[in-house]
């Protein structure tokens, strides 16, 4: 299959790239600079030159090729509201090149939160609030299952991580230790993170261009949820750092995430895609310390 990504040079993206790759696909990346496309030749792609905001070169992705998996999207989280309205603008024109084709599209979302209690795949998006966008386009997808799309969602935790690469939300804790002198929490850090290695991430975005019935919707949740009081302590460890309660102000924006309960489970998708998880955990890839420099 050859296989439209856009982000294919990000964290995730690159690592979804060389799992289509090792499985025989053929990938064309959306490259918005010459650094991009050269990364991706060097990983064995074609380069597509364009951007999020360039709906041609989304419409010539689309037909070029056999399937997408839609990962790109803006981490500038100053500029959220920008970044939400740039991917529902994406998606559409995305979408509407795929209608009546039969293609496969896997989008990137997230995992649900709902406090107290593990979520599920079963469980609704919240489409309010600052990300609610990004639910909304989300189930702009799933409808178009409805329209001659195999559109599926693979909804994400807040860390995807692997040791020496990249560690999700936990870099904010991280960097942010690393500036204060402290590993921080924010309230009593019971509140309950889910995570997954970004390798298997990529494994379960391959299994559902590639298999995935239209509308499916399935979780990339290796770790149902450590405390963010677990993950400083881990941190802490790492970088000698003593572990303290902070304000959530401390994390701008991202102070309101951390505040919230959001345990999530992947029981479902790992019994009817055959998914399971096999990379170290969070905490684990944490307790190793070795961080790369932000």
């Amino acid at each position: 299959m050859r296989v439209f990504v856009t982000g294919a040079t990000g964290g995730i993206g690159s690592a979804v790239v060389s799992e289509l790759i090792s499985a025989g696909h053929q990938v064309l990346g959306l490259a918005r600079s010459a650094a991009s496309a050269e990364r991706l030749i060097a990983a064995g792609a074609v380069p597509l030159v364009g951007d999020l905001a360039d709906a041609n070169s989304l419409r010539t992705g689309v037909e070029q090729t056999d399937g997408v998996i839609q990962l790109a999207f803006s981490n500038d989280f100053t500029r959220i509201e920008e970044g939400i309205a740039e991917e529902k603008a994406a998606v559409e024109a995305i979408g509407a090149a795929l209608i009546g084709s039969h293609k496969p599209i896997v989008f990137a979302s997230g995992t649900p939160a709902a406090p107290g209690r593990v979520t599920t795949e079963e469980e609704p998006m919240s489409e309010e609030g600052p990300m609610g966008g990004r639910a909304r386009n989300a189930r702009y997808l799933l409808e178009l299952a409805e329209q001659g799309v195999r559109s599926s969602v693979v909804r994400l935790p807040r860390s995807v991580h692997q040791r020496g690469v990249a560690y999700g939300f936990a870099s904010f804790l991280i960097e942010t230790a690393r500036h204060t002198g402290v590993s921080g929490y924010v309230g009593d850090g019971s509140q309950r993170w889910p995570a997954v290695h970004r390798l298997d991430a990529a494994h379960l975005f391959r299994i559902m261009l590639e298999d995935a019935a239209p509308g499916s919707i399935a979780h990339a949740v290796g770790d149902e949820g450590d405390t963010m009081r677990s993950l400083a302590e881990a941190i802490g460890g790492a970088l000698g750092l003593p572990v303290e309660q902070v304000a959530a102000e401390q994390y701008g924006f991202l102070g309101t995430v951390f505040e919230v309960d959001q345990p999530s489970s992947s029981f479902a998708t790992q019994r009817r895609f055959g998914w399971e998880p096999s990379h170290p955990s969070l905490l684990a890839d944490l307790e190793a310390g070795n961080y790369p420099l932000g």
